[in-house]
């Protein structure tokens, strides 16, 4: 946990966080594009449906518009005189000076006399009906199959993200904020989930009928279609423009979201901390300044964005009004049918309509693709080397360790460990003790493999430790950390996490050797007692004791106990110190301490200062010597002069 007061990611307060610039749009989406093509027997029925549905709905218009004709003749030939044919109906109108009227009726097809056709118009409407069902029934075919493909496909990067994240090195998390990671491998891949299910289908759906509708509208009239398509780069260009300055906001929404999210986790998990130093304003304030930088980023995101429909939706409206007037001329004067132009109007109305939820769609792709990236980032970090094609196991297992002329640095301008040796028997308790800083951790860490060495060599088993697989040394290796790590179940699984294959008496063994059988039948569910992942319900000392039989249980060749007993009370310390002993029998252990008193018993102390052993030896030697081991042991026991 990072101190309170500072931020998540390292910063002071009112401090801003380090927001990476994002990769392009393009790549990411490509990417994404690349990825549904994989499903790609789905997505040709996908977009076959979507076809098929929206022909299906740019004919019905049409068709409806037959329906009008089919009434409006109706009501024009019952007021018309009988008996006549429509060219003596016609000649008749221009006597009496209604030339306009007639040049309607010429273009018209109806019979002087006779009234409406509902027959005829009952047929069209139920024709209109199977067209907009069909269209439905292909529209809801292809909703499901690409809710199939999305949440297969986020499925699949939620499991890359998983084993990415364990393939990553450490140095990875020495450098992320714990919050942010998890914001990216929940909160980012349900947005990008949720915004690839609503943009892709109507996207689709939307780019394919402008089309349709649009070689509809120049088949009834080419005139009115230029008109309607006047509007088009204007709208064009005001949501590239809109889409462009949202883009940064919506980077910087889920940049924010995830320092939050780790200010936030950092907060929860030291609450008892910042409650003792009395750091609750402080830390108050840092989640203030943090919650109002993603405030400020997502308003601007939603509101800059949001502004694309109302003005697709204006400059549709002015569409509309010139539609309908020029389109009324032309009825007047015969060239066009009322009918046609109802379905042209119809068209020009859905003809904006999908202009207006593209760029409304624009809102959510920017956001979708700014999480994308964001998961990209996570799966497309440097991996930790990988192990040899050809790997080495040694033949035999007895925990001999050789540390030869080994050099390490975390940063190569500041070098920690230069030139180290050291030789470890097999069965030997090595202790490492030194000043804080001084390398001890990093020791062990480079055993385990966490990191791996500059230069020279780690030999287990006359084996380079590179030459083996990680999961081969690790099988060797025991682990007991400072933070005693237990996850959300019960006692019995935790102990049991360090062997899976152990019987139960072998479980029960393992707790008896490390004293937790004693304290664990103390308590009302013995061995199925949950505990949550912070071990809440026992003590610290009994959560230590815990992961000590855990590491029981695996008979490691090799074991590594790192400060177990720092952070409990001496009676505690004295069970841990007996589990340990039983732990480390016959076994090689490295245990670095700063309680001298736990390893007196050492086969060998070494000391370290500055990455490099200043002093090695036994207790009583080091002590004999009045060097660094010396100052260090009185340092500890010798009692503060009194100088009242």
């Amino acid at each position: 946990m990072t101190r309170p007061g500072r931020t998540a990611t390292g910063g002071h307060p009112g401090q801003a966080p380090a927001i990476e610039r994002a990769k392009s749009f393009r790549p990411t989406l490509k990417r994404l594009v690349r990825r549904l093509a994989t499903f790609r027997v789905r997505m040709l029925v996908i977009l076959a449906s979507i076809i098929a549905s929206v022909t299906l709905t740019a004919f019905a218009p049409r068709v409806l518009g037959h329906a009008t004709n089919l009434l409006f003749d109706g009501f024009i030939g019952s007021r018309l005189p009988a008996g006549l044919t429509k060219e003596q109906a016609v000649d008749a109108l221009r006597a009496r000076g209604q030339g306009t009227f007639a040049d309607m009726v010429a273009s018209m097809d109806v019979v002087p006399g006779e009234g409406i056709d509902f027959g005829a118009v009952g047929t069209v409407l139920l024709q209109v009906l199977m067209l907009y069902v069909g269209a439905a029934l292909l529209g809801w075919l292809a909703a499901f199959l690409l809710n199939q493909v999305v949440v297969a496909t986020v499925a699949d990067m939620r499991a890359e993200v998983e084993a990415k994240v364990h393939r990553l090195p450490l140095s990875y998390y020495d450098q992320s904020a714990r919050g942010d990671l998890l914001s990216r491998v929940t909160n980012d891949l349900d947005n990008l989930s949720q915004s690839l299910q609503q943009t892709i289908s109507q996207l689709l759906n939307s780019i394919l009928t402008v089309i349709a509708i649009l070689i509809m509208m120049l088949t009834i009239s080419p005139l009115l279609s230029l008109i309607a398509v006047a509007t088009v780069p204007l709208a064009v260009l005001a949501t590239a423009l809109i889409a462009r300055r949202s883009k940064p906001h919506f980077i910087g929404q889920w940049t924010a979201t995830g320092a939050l999210n780790a200010q936030v986790e950092e907060t929860f998990t030291g609450h008892e901390l910042i409650k003792a130093f009395g750091r609750r304003a402080e830390v108050e304030a840092v989640f203030d300044e943090q919650n109002q930088k993603l405030y400020e980023s997502s308003w601007k995101a939603q509101f800059i964005s949001g502004i694309i429909m109302p003005t697709i939706m204006f400059l549709g409206n002015l569409n509309y009004v010139a539609v309908a007037v020029v389109g009324g001329l032309r009825v007047a004067s015969g060239q066009l049918s009322l009918g046609e132009v109802q379905a042209f109007i119809q068209y020009s109305r859905q003809f904006t309509q999908p202009l207006s939820q593209i760029g409304s769609m624009f809102n959510l792709m920017q956001s979708g693709v700014a999480s994308a990236e964001r998961i990209y980032e996570v799966l497309d970090a440097q991996e930790e080397s990988p192990d040899p094609v050809d790997p080495v196991s040694p033949q035999r297992d007895t925990g001999h360790i050789v540390f030869d002329d080994v050099s390490f640095s975390y940063r190569p301008d500041h070098p920690l460990i230069e030139g180290l040796s050291l030789e470890a028997q097999p069965g030997q308790m090595i202790a490492i003790v030194g000043p804080t800083g001084a390398g001890k951790t990093t020791l062990v860490n480079l055993i385990m493999r966490f990191y791996d060495v500059d230069s020279g060599t780690i030999l287990v088993d006359d084996v380079d430790a590179r030459q083996m697989t990680r999961d081969d040394l690790r099988g060797r290796t025991g682990m007991v950390l400072q933070d005693s790590w237990l996850f959300g179940g019960t006692i019995y699984d935790n102990i049991a996490y360090g062997d899976p294959s152990a019987s139960r008496e072998q479980v029960i063994e393992a707790a008896k050797a490390c004293h937790v059988d004693h304290f664990v039948r103390t308590l009302p569910d013995g061995y199925q007692t949950v505990l949550d992942d912070e071990g809440g319900g026992v003590s610290a000392g009994e959560r230590q004791l815990i992961t000590i039989a855990r590491a029981f249980l695996a008979k490691p060749t090799i074991l590594i106990l790192d400060e177990a007993t720092s952070s409990v009370d001496t009676r505690t310390e004295l069970l841990i110190s007996q589990a340990m002993a039983n732990l480390s029998s016959d076994r090689t252990s490295f245990v670095i301490a700063h309680r001298l008193s736990t390893i007196r018993n050492a086969d060998l102390i070494v000391v370290m200062e500055d990455g490099h052993i200043v002093e090695q030896g036994t207790h009583e030697g080091l002590l004999a010597a009045h060097g660094a081991y010396f100052r260090l042991y009185n340092a500890q026991f010798t009692e503060p002069v009194d100088q009242g």
